[in-house]
């Protein structure tokens, strides 16, 4: 997962109004909240405003005046100090100055942007990295963003204003409007002043931050020791020192398992183990804990026999019986970061809830993307994937094939660790293997040189993840889980599909032509890019492609994938909307409304296919819906927008496929539906994919 989430998924950061503001003691802050001791500015000093720069440039340049004299006094407070004053110094008439002031404001946000990234990343580093044991402290230097308050800086010393007064403020209708008409310097202009849309205040920025960092910490330590977790007979189905990480680890041994003669048993396991997570029936004492026993099918938790405690469990674990539940913890998180959102929504009159915000930043409306959603669930091709999937597993179906992979379970993970483990015993080791890994995706040996020397690794405290860089001199940061055995199949996974997210990170912002475009559309387009280096991860190991019934797997694999999380991500989506509707919910409520949303979804949507109907909460497990809320949809959107990809690159040989991925990474951050014209020739659609599903289904 990106770290773009940081921008998209909050929409409140730094990284929407990035950089360090310096206040001047002599000028008025804004305050924290427009009220009747601070309002609007008049009709009759706007009209005056307008006058007297018409009476400065004249008639040619009215347009212009009106709106950038409008979009400032929409934000503009009587504290703000005098308008008129303000607008004869900052506009900008002629070309050349206007050319000029855009340069400026590029260049100089650049070094904004860059360096308040570096600065949270190097705050957040001790929780992020794996550096050793954790210091009380590191918690909490990660809750602190530098750029919270930012926002509030660039409006309070009206750079945010000199930009409204000199280039236009759209609305995303606007932009769906008009966005394939725009150059690429009007698309460079949208973004500039689209930083500057609402203005909200730095400790509302820092409350949010704050909760983000705290929800990504909870997340980053829910282990599980899996040789402690015992099966409905009671007995160990798991290796010693197998630690998983909810959710991201539990599902991939999920779908690792069908290749294991004793996978089935696993894998209900498994599937009682997320049910307690949701449910939060799970006691708190057998988290991160090798030291304890638990049956999660009874619900029971014994000391561990001391022969059965891994070598390097954690002493400060505990060892005494505990069946205390963890008592909502999970759904505290999320109202914590409800609460925060909240206090956002009057600052944010273009987009007034959390839900639209995180919509407006992926730039696609919630109506549109639940249409796509919907359009998924609802395909009668789902049957026909359920018969083929019964008729290779011997069995009727189960809530656990919600993860079956059609191209999986050929080759036991056991195989694949011990491979991934001998070739990067630590991160260096797979950072060494950079640009031989590059060369085989296609990329020059120029080019594999450059990105490999541009892509730092870092062994990740938790499932993985890529830090984007902000500025040019800084570099991307590639994180993936190492265990103390080396880098195992689940860790090479993440890192690939990481490797695919910096190169983007790298490609869209030292080789876009506007950095106030660098970046991609929305965080779906960075997973889709991302997807597609995961999918050759085999490959990179050398393992041969199986020839035309791989590439129908490839297809059949895309699809039932994309279904899996499209019902987690609806949930997520009516479970903000429940929240919206009931603001004062306790984590209870939260948790039964949750778990309520989540059994509906499945009951209507794969129940009729893998059963489970009444008591399946599964689709309420992903981790993303505590630490980076309403993140989901972008992984559907990501893995429609990876398949339009994938099928554009299909069939082509290497060297293109890595000339196309620059092409369109070089792109930047347009529309979504321009950058998807562009790298394929169609808007974002789910019909690619079903289309292939079905031929993919009937040509067996």
């Amino acid at each position: 997962m990106s770290r773009r989430l940081l921008a998209a998924a909050l929409a409140l950061s730094f990284a929407a109004c990035p950089g360090p503001g310096r206040r001047d003691p002599d000028r008025p802050t804004a305050p924290a909240t427009a009220g009747a001791q601070d309002p609007p500015v008049d009709a009759a000093t706007v009209a005056a405003a307008k006058q007297a720069l018409l009476a400065k440039h004249g008639e040619a340049h009215r347009a212009r005046i009106e709106r950038g004299v409008d979009q400032v006094a929409s934000l503009w407070r009587v504290s703000d100090g005098d308008l008129v004053a303000f607008v004869g110094a900052q506009f900008a008439a002629a070309p050349a100055d206007v050319d000029a002031l855009f340069t400026r404001f590029e260049s100089q946000f650049e070094q904004l942007d860059g360096h308040m990234l570096e600065l949270q990343r190097s705050l957040r580093w001790h929780t992020d990295v794996d550096t050793g044991a954790q210091l009380a402290l590191d918690p909490l230097l990660a809750a602190y963003d530098p750029g919270a308050g930012v926002a509030e800086d660039l409006f309070a010393t009206k750079v945010a204003f000199a930009a409204l007064l000199n280039f236009p403020l759209t609305t995303l209708a606007d932009r769906i409007r008009d966005g394939k008409t725009y150059t690429r310097r009007q698309w460079a202009e949208v973004r500039l002043t689209g930083r500057f849309d609402r203005r909200i205040p730095g400790d509302i920025l820092a409350e949010a931050s704050a909760a983000e960092a705290t929800g990504d910490d909870y997340i980053a330590h829910y282990n599980l020791w899996m040789h402690h977790v015992l099966g409905e007979d009671g007995a160990r189905r798991f290796a010693k020192g197998k630690r998983l990480i909810s959710h991201w680890n539990l599902r991939d041994e999920l779908k690792a398992d069908y290749a294991d003669p004793d996978g089935l048993a696993k894998q209900r396991t498994i599937l009682k183990v997320m049910d307690r997570i949701v449910t939060q029936s799970i006691p708190r004492a057998v988290i991160d804990n090798p030291r304890l026993d638990w049956n999660p099918f009874t619900n029971t938790v014994t000391a561990a026999p001391t022969a059965e405690i891994e070598a390097d469990a954690p002493a400060d674990r505990p060892t005494a019986p505990d069946p205390t539940r963890e008592d909502d913890v999970r759904f505290a998180k999320v109202l914590a970061r409800f609460a925060a959102e909240r206090k956002a929504d009057r600052h944010a009159p273009t987009a007034p809830t959390y839900i639209a915000r995180a919509f407006d930043g992926a730039e696609m409306p919630e109506e549109r993307v639940r249409a796509l959603i919907v359009a998924l669930l609802e395909s009668p091709l789902a049957g026909e994937a359920v018969h083929e999937i019964g008729g290779k597993l011997g069995r009727p179906l189960g809530p656990q094939d919600l993860w079956y992979e059609f191209g999986g379970g050929d080759v036991p993970e056991a195989e694949l660790d011990a491979e991934t483990r001998k070739r990067y015993p630590t991160s260096a080791a797979f950072a060494g293997d950079l640009p031989r890994i590059l060369r085989e995706l296609g990329f020059t040996a120029e080019q594999a040189r450059t990105l490999a020397a541009n892509i730092d690794v870092d062994a990740s405290r938790g499932a993985g993840h890529a830090m984007e860089a902000r500025r040019r001199g800084d570099k991307p940061h590639l994180r993936t889980r190492v265990e103390a055995g080396g880098m195992d199949y689940k860790g090479y996974n993440i890192a690939v599909h990481e490797l695919g997210h910096n190169v983007e990170q790298y490609l869209s912002l030292y080789e876009v032509d506007h950095t106030l475009l660098a970046g991609v559309p929305n965080t779906a387009f960075t997973e889709a890019l991302a997807f597609l280096f995961q999918a050759r991860d085999l490959q990179l190991l050398g393992r041969p492609s199986r020839g035309a019934e791989a590439e129908r797997l490839r297809v059949l694999d895309h699809y039932w994938n994309t279904r899996e999380i499209a019902g987690s991500a609806l949930v997520e989506i009516d479970v903000w909307r429940w929240l919206y509707d009931h603001p004062e919910a306790t984590p209870a409520e939260l948790r039964e409304a949750t778990v309520r949303i989540a059994r509906a979804t499945w009951d209507r949507h794969y129940a009729p296919y893998l059963g489970g109907k009444g008591d399946t909460a599964l689709l309420g497990i992903y981790s993303h819906t505590i630490s980076s809320p309403l993140y989901l949809f972008n992984y559907v959107l990501g893995h429609l927008i990876a398949f339009q990809i994938e099928e554009h690159v299909h069939g082509k040989d290497a060297k293109t496929f890595a000339a196309e991925f620059t092409r369109m990474a070089r792109y930047g951050a347009v529309l979504p539906d321009v950058w998807m014209e562009h790298a394929t020739g169609a808007p974002v659609s789910a019909k690619p994919m079903l289309d292939a599903t079905q031929r993919a289904l009937r040509d067996k």
